[in-house]
C-alpha cells in the first residue's frame, strides 16, 4: 500500500505527478552549484586561508536555502496533482431522455459520394452527438435487412463510443435494408412510460427496400415518440464499393452487368419523420447535422427523472501544500548565507568585506 493511501489521500490528477521531478533537479543543481563555487574559491586562495578570505559565509546556510528551495517547489508541484482526503456524499436525480440511435450498416452505406463515406461518416455523427450528452441515456441500434443490438439504454459515454467504433457491414446477418425493422426494434428499447421522454433518431441513406417505413413511424407516433432522420448521401450518389477475395476492388453490379448507382432517398426519410411529428434534414446541408437536430429539436423535448445516483464531493487539501511550499519560500528569502559580522574598533569587518568582495 503506497504512503498516500496510508495517508488517506487521493489524487485528482494524478498525471501531473511528473512535475515533482523537477524537484530532486533543481536539489542537484543547487549543490553542484555551490561545490563549484567552493572549487573556484580554492583556485584562488589555499584552502587553508579560505576561511580568513570568506569568514561570514555558511555553507550550511548556503545548502539549507537550496534544500529549501527545491522542497517548495516539490510541495507545489505535489498540490498541482489535486490531493483530496475524504468524501462527501450527495444524493443526485438525474433528467433527460432516452434516445434510441439507428446506424444504417447495410452496404449501400460504403458509398463515397460523402467523405470518406456514408457509414463512417454516420459514425463520425454519433461520436458527436454523444459527446454532448449529459443527462440523457442512449442505446445503439444496427440494422441492414434486420436489427441488432449494439448497446442497450445507458449514460456510459466511453462504451458507446467504444461500441460504436465497432458497427461495420460485415456484421449484417440479412442484406438489404428494412427501416421498419430498424424502427420497431427500437420501439422494443423503450420502457414504455412515455413517449413525451423518448426518441428515436436514425441515419440512414433512405433505401427502404421492405417499404415498412412508414408503417413503423405511425406506430410511433401512436405511442407519442418522434422519430430525428439524418439523411447519409447525396442525391447524384455514387457506386457501391467491393472488395474481391485476391484484394481488387470493384463495384456492386446488378443482374444485367450494370454497376449500381446508390442515391439519398429524401422523400421517403422526410415522411417517416413528419408521421412522427419529427424531423428530417440532409447531412449535405450541415458541417454536424446530428448536433443541430439534437440543439434545435430533440433537446427542448421533455425530459423526465432517470435513476437516482451518489455524487461524492471531494475535500480538496491541496491547500495544505501550497501553505507549506509558500513557508519554505519564505524561510529560503529570509534566511541568508552570509552570518552577520561582528564589528570592532579597528574597522576590521569593514576590511573583511572588502577582501571578501574581491576573492569573489
Amino acid at each position: 500500500m503506497s504512503a498516500l493511501a496510508l495517508l488517506g489521500f487521493d489524487l485528482l490528477r494524478p498525471a501531473q505527478l511528473v512535475w515533482l521531478a523537477a524537484a530532486p533537479v533543481l536539489l542537484l543543481v543547487g549543490l553542484w552549484s555551490l561545490r563549484r563555487r567552493r572549487t573556484e574559491l580554492e583556485r584562488l586562495v589555499d584552502a587553508r586561508h579560505a576561511r580568513r578570505f570568506l569568514p561570514d559565509f555558511s555553507r550550511r546556510r548556503a545548502a539549507a536555502r537550496i534544500v529549501l528551495a527545491s522542497l517548495a517547489l516539490a510541495l507545489a508541484a505535489f498540490a498541482a496533482t489535486g490531493p483530496v482526503r475524504g468524501y462527501t456524499a450527495r444524493a443526485v436525480q438525474r433528467r433527460g431522455l432516452d434516445l434510441v440511435i439507428c446506424i444504417d450498416t447495410s452496404r449501400s452505406m460504403l458509398v463515397r459520394d460523402l467523405r470518406p463515406d456514408r457509414l463512417t461518416r454516420a459514425k463520425r455523427e454519433v461520436t458527436g452527438l454523444i459527446e454532448r450528452l449529459r443527462g440523457d441515456r442512449v442505446a445503439l441500434v444496427a440494422f441492414a435487412g434486420d436489427a441488432r443490438d449494439v448497446s442497450p439504454l445507458t449514460h456510459d459515454r466511453t462504451t458507446l463510443r467504444a461500441l460504436l467504433e465497432r458497427v461495420d457491414t460485415e456484421e449484417n446477418v440479412k442484406g438489404g435494408t428494412d427501416l421498419g425493422a430498424a424502427l420497431n426494434h427500437a420501439l422494443q428499447l423503450f420502457d414504455g412510460r412515455s413517449g413525451a421522454h423518448e426518441a428515436i433518431v436514425m441515419l440512414t441513406d433512405g433505401e427502404d427496400l421492405e417499404g415498412r417505413g412508414l408503417e413503423a413511424a405511425r406506430t410511433a407516433a401512436e405511442r407519442g415518440i418522434r422519430i430525428y432522420v439524418v439523411g447519409m448521401g447525396t442525391d447524384g450518389g455514387g457506386k457501391i464499393p467491393q472488395v474481391s477475395s485476391d484484394g481488387r476492388e470493384s463495384f456492386v453490379a446488378d443482374e444485367s452487368g450494370e454497376e449500381v448507382v446508390s442515391a439519398l432517398v429524401g422523400d421517403t426519410l422526410q415522411a417517416i419523420a413528419q408521421a412522427s411529428g419529427g424531423e428530417y434534414i440532409a447531412a449535405t446541408r450541415s458541417a454536424t447535422p446530428l448536433e443541430e437536430l439534437y440543439i434545435a429539436r430533440i433537446n427542448r423535448l421533455e425530459g423526465r427523472d432517470l435513476e437516482g445516483g451518489v455524487e461524492y464531493l471531494p475535500h480538496d487539501r491541496y491547500q495544505w501544500f501550497l501553505g507549506a511550499a509558500a513557508l519554505c519560500m519564505l524561510v529560503e528569502a529570509g534566511l541568508r548565507e552570509r552570518r552577520r559580522a561582528k564589528r570592532d574598533g579597528d574597522g576590521s569587518s569593514a576590511n573583511s568585506a572588502a577582501q571578501m568582495e574581491r576573492a569573489a
